[in-house]
């Protein structure tokens, strides 16, 4: 996996929800009993712990926004965190991983 495969995902996920209004962020994704707005912050938090593990960094508490209109910008602030870290190949591939996951549950 690479860098340019990891931001390819990520964009093409950004892409799906970039436009989405409250009502099609509270409705429940279609895998799980959760929001779409939750499984968005659960991957953003996700990409945000890798980040911190490739700058040898403690990992930190996304804040889950009052407004999910804003998910789409913090993913793509830790996605940039996270390819601005150099990070190994493992955690491309579990990042893009988890980014193909949560386009399939939206």
């Amino acid at each position: 996996m690479s860098a340019a495969e990891l931001d390819k995902a990520v964009q093409l996920l950004i892409r799906q929800i970039a436009h989405w209004q409250q009502p099609r962020w509270a409705a429940v994704a279609t895998a799980g009993n959760v929001s779409r707005a939750d499984l968005v912050h659960r991957l953003v938090q996700e990409i945000a712990n890798l980040a911190a593990d490739a700058e040898a960094a403690p990992r930190r508490v996304v804040p889950r926004l009052d407004n999910d209109l804003a998910l789409p910008d913090q993913l793509r602030v830790v996605t940039a965190d996270l390819l601005a870290a150099d990070p190994g190949a493992e955690a491309l591939t579990r990042a893009a991983a988890e980014v193909t996951a949560t386009r399939s549950a939206l």
